[in-house]
């Protein structure tokens, strides 16, 4: 339909410029990194050639020494916040194991557009991609897997709230549905060109990790 009409390309998500020093580092031994991810940043190389840019291309030239994949879980490409690194193949393993097994605690923090009626509460919606629109996330109670995520209000503004989300499945999306299904929060997280509207940056951090090391 667009044939012979000047179009711009197709946006290319993941592809803006981060700053060298990034990822930034909170915690680092023998074993392990703990680093802070900016927004923008993937967690390991798309497909197009112009992604290859990511935690996992970053970390791998930080530490050649490192054995193993390195990177133990991912962030979407617009939340900010803290992920696992592994410098050797035993490390990785067993903390993939306490992933596998829900045995990781992860707390992140948004704002969501919207101010909630409640203070706290969980949420249980299942959850698979939408065929059609990848890659969207849908709440499907037949074909969904198990999603379910605790919730606490921290903040309220005239027309936002703060709240701190605690995943206790690690779905695809997850946070961003449960925030914006109507019987979810009923609030999509500030920036959310997914769920919501778009507003800079997606107001999503993950702000702790609790593991056994």
């Amino acid at each position: 339909m667009l044939d012979g009409l000047p179009v711009d390309d197709a946006p290319v998500f993941g592809a803006a410029a981060i700053a060298r020093d990034e990822p930034r580092v909170i915690h680092e031994d023998p074993w392990l990194v703990v680093v802070d991810k900016p927004c923008g940043l993937l967690s390991v190389p798309g497909r197009h050639a112009r992604l290859r840019d990511s935690v996992l291309v970053r970390m791998q030239r930080r530490h050649p020494e490192a054995t193993g994949p390195l990177v133990v879980h991912r962030l979407d490409l617009d939340t900010s916040g803290l992920m696992l690194v592994a410098r050797d193949a035993g490390t990785h393993a067993a903390l993939q194991r306490q992933f596998a097994r829900r045995e990781i605690g992860k707390r992140y923090v948004a704002w969501l557009d919207g101010v909630l009626p409640g203070d706290s509460g969980v949420i249980a919606l299942p959850l698979r991609v939408d065929l059609d629109d990848r890659p969207r996330q849908i709440v499907d109670p037949r074909h969904g897997k198990a999603a379910v995520t605790a919730w606490q209000v921290l903040e309220r503004t005239a027309s936002r709230t703060r709240v701190a989300l605690r995943p206790h499945t690690g779905r695809t999306h997850q946070l961003r549905v449960h925030a914006a299904h109507p019987r979810g929060l009923g609030a999509a997280i500030v920036g959310d060109r997914l769920y919501g509207r778009e507003d800079g940056r997606l107001l999503l951090h993950a702000e702790a990790l609790r593991f056994t090391h």
